[in-house]
């Protein structure tokens, strides 16, 4: 798999232009400021109850919905050493702690930050970049399925040498591994690496360049006496009473692109990310949905953990159309939870797969209109496919696309 990355960074010439979530709204010395966002939705799935990365699953007899999908209030202050951020998300599900973090800075070492707190984990370029300024309505499955909520509790060092590679930034990690809104269910503690090179204003100013890798090295503890690993079509069970407590690797190996390109036409960007690596999961069930299967934990798993090879990558192309207020959006992404076992194989006697191994592709396309410098209108189309397996209810692609109309409003 690092073979693979290896190839992915050569030739696949990648940047950032992230609005980083990680961050006040301005590191320029003021008192309190407020800043948010709101977006207010129409859905319409292909069929009722689906289970669906678009803003969470259906109800069970419903096909369409209107939605708060984010509610954003943020509020920030920066001094000479320090900087503060709060923010939180109201939807029609209630009021989340999204960001509660302290920064330390000083005049004299200002290459350093050192950011202790709940905030976004630093890994790769779609888990940091704001909702509020992305085009596409959601991030891409596999980090969905990796992060699900983006962030973490805990302390992180930010390098960023401006006088001498301002190009560069390195973020460095320490985290309980369990998400936002949990505890940290045992003693060990996940660390993430990311870096960063970013090029503005190439070729007369008109080219954009950025490219970086990351690293996840965590632990997902066990708590039964069993879990599964991997083998040729399916999985092998390793059962010893040592496996209860034992924590098992959760590793995962990205890299990212951006390019952007001012034309006479207009603006068109292409961003791109790829990541893989083994992710502890459990079988789907009556309460876990396949899709969720290899989804990290917020608690402690109670079942038996499987040992998944994963690998997932998105391409995000957007056109602005004659410097007007409207923007073509087109994606592709890709998710496969289990990389060592063929579509066909999954169900089969005696290969312990679930429909928690199943490979999923979504293909995006829509369109946006700036109506003003603040709102925002996005229709857009996500067409999911899954190929047919031995399970009975995975035989055939299931019908789960879904259509999005939104409406943000940022300040």
């Amino acid at each position: 798999m690092k073979k693979n990355l290896v190839l992915f960074l050569l030739f696949c010439p990648f940047l950032g232009f992230a609005q980083n979530n990680n961050a006040p709204s301005s590191y320029d010395i003021h008192d309190i400021k407020i800043t948010g966002y709101l977006q207010t939705q129409f859905q319409k799935a292909q069929s009722a109850g689906i289970t669906s990365f678009s803003g969470g699953d259906f109800t069970s007899n419903s096909d369409s919905r209107f939605m708060i999908r984010r509610g954003r209030l943020k509020i920030d202050r920066v001094d000479k050493y320090s900087s503060i951020v709060f923010q939180i998300d109201a939807t029609q599900n209630g009021v989340n702690l999204m960001d509660a973090f302290i920064q330390l800075h000083a005049p004299s070492v200002n290459d350093f930050l050192f950011t202790a707190g709940l905030f976004n984990r630093p890994f790769g370029y779609s888990i940091i970049y704001s909702s509020g300024y992305r085009d596409f309505p959601e991030r891409a499955r596999v980090f969905q399925t990796l992060m699900p909520r983006e962030r973490d509790l805990g302390a992180m060092v930010t390098f960023h040498p401006k006088k001498i590679a301002k190009f560069l930034i390195a973020d460095l990690a320490v985290v309980n591994g369990s998400g936002l809104s949990a505890r940290d269910y045992d003693s060990k503690k996940d660390v993430v690496a990311n870096l960063n090179f970013k090029f503005d204003s190439l070729a007369n100013k008109k080219f954009h360049v950025g490219f970086g890798g990351s690293i996840y090295k965590g632990t997902v503890r066990s708590n039964t006496d069993t879990y599964f690993e991997e083998k040729s079509g399916g999985f092998t069970t390793n059962v010893s009473t040592e496996n209860i407590g034992k924590n098992l690797n959760r590793e995962y190996f990205g890299a990212n692109l951006q390019l952007q390109y001012d034309n006479s036409f207009g603006t068109t960007t292409f961003k791109t990310e790829y990541v893989e690596g083994t992710q502890p999961g459990v079988a789907n069930s009556a309460s876990i949905a396949g899709p969720y299967a290899s989804q990290s934990f917020a608690t402690q798993p109670l079942t038996n953990l499987y040992l998944r090879h994963f690998n997932g990558y998105y391409f995000w192309l957007t056109q602005q159309i004659a410097k007007s207020r409207f923007t073509i959006l087109a994606a592709y992404d890709v998710y496969d939870p289990n990389t060592d076992i063929s579509e066909s194989s999954i169900g089969l006697a005696g290969s312990n797969t679930t429909a928690g191994d199943i490979k999923y592709s979504t293909l995006g396309y829509g369109l946006t209109c700036s109506l003003n410098s603040r709102l925002k209108l996005t229709v857009y189309n996500e067409h999911v496919v899954n190929d047919g397996t031995a399970l009975s209810a995975y035989q055939s692609d299931l019908k789960d696309n879904v259509f999005t109309t939104r409406l943000q409003y940022r300040w």
